[in-house]
């Protein structure tokens, strides 16, 4: 302002200065226009570069879990292709590594964050946020606007989805954030009821649902699903169980025979009004129809409008006939020279051909009789989800409790985020799904109940701090015990809820050890004790000492990194001792490390005899040894053997280095 007032001030005329400061004011008084919120300080917890590695989690739990290990798994002994991964971080941090792990390479972001209700339930920068802190709203929205745009990065540009969710608190906020931030992408909001007994808002209207923001990006769009009755809502029957038989004659638009003169033509139906005999040629428009000659015994039917006027057909002559000869023509009560022709579109055909809708006779016209007893349709829903499973009480905290005790207070109902993925990866059996506000687990629980469905083997990667409740904090704050301390840390959520609901749900048991009792919705009975063909992995993201990486002591910490950027096939694998091998052919996890250039001869003829290695790390300074290196790979390779190199540096922290906002 200040420069903008000397300039003004250098005005010589009068009059003009004066419009103009009298502009400038009124200009100044507007409000601006979208979602206007302060920058507030990041969240930190280092001070400087941080630069990460993954350890394997290895502790006891004090709960008689049967699986103490980091590793949960009943695919195939741990080799199958689908090993999520459970990451113990601060989700800032892990979003900027699973930024370099999967640039624009996710599926799906399923992220339930912290409502923001003024109860206590998050922090910001080391406190909890309540409803007394006039600046809670900001700092909400500054600690998700700086996640959402490292989502970005990972998200598909061509063919992905977003989903977020949230309650009347903040949904208003969010909305803008979101089209400040995702403007390429189609937004739309659904009201999903969660409660349907309410919850009290005190001298307010109870609240029974919650919203969920669906953006998609490029060609990502929702998959019409078999759906039950509680998804259509209080639209009942229809079409949507029937066999759509739609009408011959043209209505709408372009409805005259003027319009499309090769469409007027007559169609015999026999004396009797039976059936369709055959059909007439088209005549042009200076004919008139009655002068065409009919047939004895025969009806002609034309296409006319109720006030008389010639109206014409939807098909022409020559696909009439081609669908008279498959029977998905229909004729109705005939009057005069009109009568009601009906016929299948290409949709519905499909839906005859593959057997939706058996054939199981054929009427006096000749047409289908089908079988709509046991169809039932794919659609897309509408807006308003009023589902019994998206019950949070009984579909998700008695599952939870069920499992691990009462140790999570509110968790999603496991089939109200099933459903909400399912929409967008139900074809996608490889998709990839990320949740960084992972809280209890439900999100995995779901995707490991899709894959059971339809045998994918799809991935997720789970982030959530291992922070304790308010409640916990305070009982252990008098007790002696701060973050860090093994008794505080085993109460923290990512190891007290997420990991023990995680192993427990994959093996088909509770906490105790005693196989958990009911069966999944929505499967053909399968029961909760049989547990998942699945692998989980559990990890905490670390800092690393940029010195000892230089000096190759903390290679084992980055070899998980590189595991994770080739797709997570195979057991994770680890390092013996300090030393650093040469270089490390893993046939298995389809991915070789070349950490020495003298070494190259040998990894090369490594690398040709193991042709399931797909991706290759190159840990060398020079680009042009790279290149050198990469093209003798490439020519030394049949041509349809696809691989991918990558060039490491040897200060590998460069590769990894997290950016610390200021």
């Amino acid at each position: 302002m200040a420069a903008i007032n000397d300039l003004i001030a250098q005005i010589q005329d009068d009059s003009l200065r004066q419009q103009i400061e009298a502009e400038l004011r009124r200009v100044m008084k507007h409000k601006r226009f979208g979602l206007v919120f302060e920058d507030h300080l990041p969240e930190g917890v280092n001070e400087g570069p941080v630069y990460p590695g993954l350890e394997m989690v290895d502790w006891v739990q004090h709960t008689p879990l049967h699986s103490p290990s980091p590793q949960a798994g009943r695919g195939s002994g741990g080799g199958e292709k689908n090993w999520h991964a459970l990451i113990e971080a601060d989700n800032y941090y892990a979003l900027q590594l699973l930024a370099y792990l999967y640039p624009g390479k996710v599926d799906c972001i399923y992220i339930d964050p912290p409502y923001n209700t003024g109860a206590r339930d998050w922090k910001y920068n080391n406190d909890y946020v309540d409803s007394s802190d006039q600046y809670r709203h900001s700092k909400w929205l500054s600690m998700m606007k700086r996640r959402l745009l490292l989502a970005k990065r990972l998200l598909n540009p061509k063919d992905s989805v977003l989903i977020v969710t949230i309650d009347e608190k903040e949904y208003l906020h969010l909305g803008c954030l979101l089209e400040e931030l995702f403007p390429e992408a189609r937004m739309q909001m659904v009201s999903s009821v969660i409660n349907p007994a309410g919850v009290s808002r005190g001298g307010q209207f109870a609240r029974t649902d919650e919203y969920i923001f669906f953006l998609t990006f490029g060609n990502c769009v929702p998959t019409p699903l078999k759906l039950g009755e509680d998804w259509r809502g209080n639209i009942k029957g229809g079409y949507k169980d029937k066999l759509r038989w739609n009408g011959l004659q043209r209505s709408g638009t372009d409805t005259l025979r003027a319009d499309r003169p090769n469409m007027f033509y007559p169609i015999f139906v026999d004396i009797e009004k039976t059936h369709i005999v055959g059909v007439g040629e088209s005549i042009p428009l200076n004919v008139d129809r009655k002068s065409v000659e009919i047939p004895e015994g025969q009806i002609a039917i034309w296409p006319i409008f109720p006030d008389g006027n010639e109206g014409r057909w939807r098909l022409g002559r020559e696909s009439l006939i081609d669908l008279l000869d498959k029977h998905y023509v229909k004729l109705g009560r005939v009057i005069g020279d009109r009568a009601s022709i009906t016929y299948l579109a290409q949709g519905e055909q499909a839906k005859v051909e593959n057997g939706d809708f058996p054939i199981v006779g054929y009427n006096t016209d000749g047409s289908i009789i089908v079988d709509e007893s046991n169809y039932e349709a794919c659609f897309i829903p509408g807006t308003q989800w009023w589902i019994a499973s998206h019950d949070a009480t009984q579909k998700g905290s008695k599952i939870l409790n069920d499992i691990i005790g009462h140790r999570f207070t509110f968790p999603k109902s496991l089939y109200a985020v099933h459903d909400a993925i399912r929409f967008f990866v139900a074809n996608k059996p490889d998709a990839l799904i990320v949740d960084f506000f992972a809280g209890s687990g439900t999100t995995l629980h779901a995707v490991n109940l899709l894959n059971a469905e339809d045998g994918g083997h799809r991935r997720c990667i789970m982030v959530t701090n291992n922070e304790v409740s308010v409640e916990e904090a305070k009982t252990l704050t008098k007790q002696g015990y701060k973050p860090g301390d093994e008794e505080w840390e085993k109460l923290g959520i990512a190891r007290y809820v997420n990991w023990p609901r995680t192993v427990c749900s994959i093996e088909g048991r509770d906490v105790n050890g005693q196989p958990l009792k009911g069966e999944y919705l929505g499967t053909d009975h399968r029961q909760m004790s049989e547990g998942f063909d699945a692998n989980c992995i559990f990890f905490r993201l670390n800092f690393l000492d940029k010195d000892n990486v230089a000096l190759g002591k903390q290679f084992r910490e980055l070899l998980p990194l590189l595991w994770m950027k080739s797709g997570a096939t195979g057991t994770c694998p680890t390092l013996e001792g300090e030393a650093v091998p040469d270089m490390l052919i893993l046939p298995e996890n389809e991915f070789a490390v070349l950490n020495e250039a003298k070494a190259f001869a040998e990894f090369m003829q490594q690398v040709q005899e193991h042709e399931s290695i797909r991706d290759i790390y190159l840990i060398v300074d020079s680009q042009t040894m790279f290149r050198e290196m990469n093209r003798a790979l490439q020519a030394a390779l049949p041509s349809n053997r696809r691989i991918t190199t990558c060039q490491l540096y040897r200060d590998y922290l460069d590769n990894f280095r997290i950016n610390v906002p200021r």
